[in-house]
């Protein structure tokens, strides 16, 4: 059960950055006429947090795969969460405050991925 767990928490992290990345270009060009030092700014920004969703996703399913029952491998899926939750709470507190639906999914979504995670380590 923590295997299955852990593999979907990945999956839905790894899908949401490349949500990330697929959205970035629209994202930039929503901000309309702004300076070029802004648009790559938000650039970096987006694909940043792109890359990191996928690190946590491949640390998981990693950690899963070669050592699935281990006590290493269930606080890697704790401190995955942890930070999952931060993400969560940083983007409640700032994109989430917009009339942008997908911020809001966003907060969902990360926290209810550090949900499976933190079940995974506790089965």
């Amino acid at each position: 059960m923590a295997v299955a767990l852990a593999y979907v928490a990945a999956a839905l992290i790894a899908a949401w950055g490349l949500a990330h990345v697929v959205n970035t270009r629209p994202v930039v060009t929503g901000f309309g006429s702004i300076a070029r030092d802004n648009r790559l700014v938000i650039t970096q920004e987006w694909v940043v947090e792109a890359l990191g969703m996928w690190f946590m996703a491949a640390v998981v399913v990693l950690a899963t795969a070669v050592a699935a029952s281990s006590d290493l491998t269930h606080w890697i899926y704790r401190v995955a969460a942890v930070m999952l939750v931060i993400s969560a709470a940083w983007t409640a507190a700032t994109g989430a405050r917009t009339s942008v639906i997908w911020f809001k999914v966003c907060v969902v979504l990360l926290a209810g991925t550090a949900a499976l995670l933190m079940a995974a380590s506790l089965v």
